[in-house]
């Protein structure tokens, strides 16, 4: 069985890529789509770019794993926004790839339970690592698992930029532990205005 990862380059899922690689074989990583072809399964994981409707074609199966119970929390950054909204328990949803967004039938759904102290590096840890797990659990069964369609109310997550960081002097650190959370100490730390002067503040756990 041919197995493709597919995943953006430069960005925070490739090390977790490369782990999935080992565990699993006949598999080879991809950065671009249009470089694979007929292939049994294609895990689009942390992809950025619009795939063709030919390439899905082209496929046994396109699995993408998204952070939210589908159809609910299609979009952008679905663990983030949920940790914002203070939910510890996150459904993970793995779906056959369709031409709409977060659309496609679903084969998996399992919940990864967080304790509401994990800062960014701890929660992109244990995000990647439960859909390691995921894409071995659907290796390993798939033949038996029966897909369904999404039934329900949709909504859509919006995407966050680093603007999204912003705390306010006004409200306490508990109010805002959350945002803290999720905001990276490298790439979009959380931040301030006071007099009109910007404060960057990075967070840590001992």
């Amino acid at each position: 069985m041919k197995i493709a990862l597919l995943t953006s380059p430069n960005q925070w899922f490739v090390p977790y890529v490369k782990k999935l690689q080992k565990l699993i074989s006949n598999s080879t990583i991809f950065y671009e789509y249009e470089q694979i072809k007929n292939y049994d399964i294609v895990f689009i994981l942390s992809y950025h770019k619009i795939i063709s409707k030919k390439f899905l074609q082209s496929n046994k199966h396109n699995i993408v794993i998204h952070a939210s119970n589908l159809p609910q929390g299609k979009g952008w950054a679905p663990l983030f926004h949920q940790i914002i909204e203070g939910k510890n328990k996150i459904v993970f949803t793995l779906f056959e790839a369709s031409e709409k967004t977060d659309s496609g039938d679903i084969y998996l759904q399992k919940t990864l339970l967080l304790d509401g102290l994990e800062l960014y590096d701890e929660l992109r840890t244990k995000q990647a690592n439960f859909t390691i797990k995921l894409c071995l659990e659907f290796i390993n069964s798939f033949s038996k698992i029966l897909k369904k369609p999404q039934k329900g109310k949709e909504s859509f997550y919006p995407k966050r930029t680093f603007k999204d960081h912003e705390l306010d002097i006004n409200k306490t650190i508990d109010e805002q532990f959350n945002l803290l959370r999720i905001s990276s100490n490298e790439e979009f730390p959380a931040f301030f205005y006071k007099n009109g002067k910007k404060f960057i503040i990075k967070i840590y756990s001992e």
